[in-house]
């Protein structure tokens, strides 16, 4: 069931690249190349392209730096991102499909984003989350079982600082008022799937804070290699192990309470 599960997913991905690249065959695109991206854009001015690519090599940096990977290039050359930029919120839907309150999205795997001119809060939020995204599963692989959605969605939303701040006092509170989410059940959680809508708040804010908690308390190069070993397929108990002092998710769960508990 599981396997006729990843294919019937697998197969949805496949046609919704397709059916976008199909679109984006059809338009003829202005480009504009920087260290590590490329984007293409039609009638978007170009203080707004020059805004997104200073926009987007920040981040780049920013990220890097933040995860510990400055000394990896990922995107160089013919292995840059690639930024696609609609002219408007009507072109944007209507060849993405999205939702009316959508702003912005990325394929993580084919390393690419699309948005339109100045949508909101996607400078400030979606880019860098996306990219998140990207970068973290080039370290740790695309479909990789050992990697968590907590830690996915951890790694992404560390990228927009306002987010790591205001997660810290709410995962803060929800302990006080006994809602915090156990990490053995955070663990196997999607909150994709979850109806709940504070449920899912408070979903992203420990997943950030738990990844804030191990980089700030054990250093980026400790989760540099946490991921590394993930990356490997070595189990989620067995690298965090082997990279912290927790034998298992309880010790690390017991650990981190403590900590928010005396901050």
């Amino acid at each position: 069931m599981l396997r006729y599960k990843k294919y019937i997913l697998a197969t949805i991905l496949f046609f919704s690249v397709l059916q976008v690249s199909l679109a984006q065959d059809k338009v003829k695109w202005n480009i504009e190349k920087s260290t590590h991206f490329i984007v293409y854009y039609q009638e978007a001015k170009e203080d707004f392209i020059k805004e997104l690519v200073n926009y987007a090599e920040n981040y780049y940096d920013r990220i890097a730096e933040d995860l510990g990977l400055r000394r990896y290039n990922f995107w160089l050359w013919d292995n840059r991102a690639k930024i696609y930029i609609y002219n408007d919120n009507k072109d944007y839907l209507a060849a993405s499909g999205k939702p009316s309150w959508s702003v912005g999205y990325a394929i993580i795997r084919e390393k690419i984003i699309y948005t339109y001119p100045y949508a909101r809060g996607f400078f400030e939020t979606v880019l860098s989350h996306e990219m998140g995204h990207i970068i973290f599963r080039e370290l740790v692989g695309f479909y990789n079982p050992a990697v968590p959605l907590w830690l996915d969605e951890g790694v992404a939303s560390y990228q927009e600082k306002t987010r790591v701040e205001g997660a810290k006092y709410e995962v803060a509170s929800a302990i006080d008022k006994g809602t915090f989410i156990q990490l053995e059940k955070l663990n196997v959680l999607n909150p994709q799937l979850m109806q709940d809508k504070a449920q899912v708040g408070l979903f992203y804010a420990e997943a950030v804070n738990l990844v804030d908690y191990l980089i700030r308390q054990f250093g980026k190069d400790n989760f540099v290699l946490f991921c590394q070993r993930l990356r490997d397929r070595q189990n989620l108990r067995d690298a965090l192990s082997a990279t912290y002092p927790f034998s298992n998710l309880q010790e690390l769960d017991a650990a981190w309470q403590k900590y928010l508990k005396n901050e």
